[in-house]
């Protein structure tokens, strides 16, 4: 179902989020965030996520009208003509489509193994701050089976409006959950029996070849800048690093994913089936 507006100004109170890109803390106080790009807003309209509004040109309305309408709930839809939704948003726009969702409640960590097939994979990240790097990360998560992924509590959410877009909508399939210590959880992970493998080089690490990641796992990447803090690498089982020449110091954090998670599914012989969950733990 929507309703549909046509707006002519910049002033109608439901436009505040698209008004107000630049400050995601305060959308995620709110618990909303916004997406932009056909193919995220698509995939979001056939999510389970609370949908709020559209803000689309005419033109491209035509190309989500009816998947809106098929929605349950009432959408918002604010059209408008090219030039002023540019205006709104601040910059050119390429796609003229943007939509505000709600994030939903946290799924537990507890429901979270409950519910994954084993052997379960999850995905820990600490201290990612760039959205265009975590977005991808995402994406790689989303892509390589992923059951979870854990937020730990330096690392930018995945619900930046750049992190989203980045994830091409990976960020809508797969079950978050924010971390108050990650530290703490990789401890009460190992105490179940999850094997914590940290992406990170080091002397004593070994190569991703040689971790075991046949068992149930959580990975742990960390930031490009200072890598995965000392009390992260403290809690975990072990360290994986990947192979590769001294042309460059490192991987950009989302290729060293991949390639990490890639390990993953050639060992395993197959994808991990997908999570059971409701993808993003609910309706909200």
């Amino acid at each position: 179902m929507l309703e549909i507006q046509k707006i002519t100004s910049l002033q109608a109170p439901g436009l505040e989020p698209y008004r107000t890109l630049k400050r995601t803390r305060e959308h995620i106080e709110q618990r909303i965030f916004v997406i932009q790009g056909e193919k995220t807003v698509q995939v979001l309209l056939k999510s389970r996520f609370t949908i709020i509004s559209l803000l689309v040109s005419d033109e491209w309305l035509k190309r989500v009208e009816t998947a809106c309408r098929a929605r349950s709930e009432m959408i918002q839809v604010y059209t408008g003509e090219k030039p002023l939704l540019q205006k709104l948003i601040g910059h050119t726009m390429y796609q003229p489509i943007l939509a505000v969702a709600k994030i939903p409640m946290e799924p537990s960590l507890e429901s979270v193994l409950m519910n994954s097939p084993r052997p379960c994979l999850l995905a820990a990240f600490e201290g990612i701050s760039n959205a265009e790097n975590l977005g991808a990360l995402v994406r790689n998560c989303a892509a390589f089976g992923v059951q979870a992924l854990l937020i730990g509590e330096t690392s930018s959410s995945p619900f930046l409006r750049r992190a989203v877009r980045s994830s091409m909508g990976g960020v809508l399939k797969l079950p978050i959950v924010a971390l108050p210590h990650l530290a703490q959880t990789l401890r009460d992970l190992r105490a179940v029996g999850v094997h914590c493998v940290a992406a990170h080089p080091r002397p004593d690490s070994q190569t991703a070849m040689d971790v075991d990641l046949t068992r149930d796992c959580c990975l742990v990447f960390g930031s490009e800048g200072h890598g995965i803090s000392e009390s992260a690498l403290a809690a975990c089982d072990e360290c994986a690093a990947i192979p590769q020449t001294d042309a460059v110091d490192s991987l950009n954090v989302a290729n060293a994913g991949a390639a990490l998670l890639y390990e993953v599914w050639r060992q395993r012989g197959k994808f991990p089936q997908p999570c059971s969950l409701n993808p993003g733990g609910g309706m909200g």
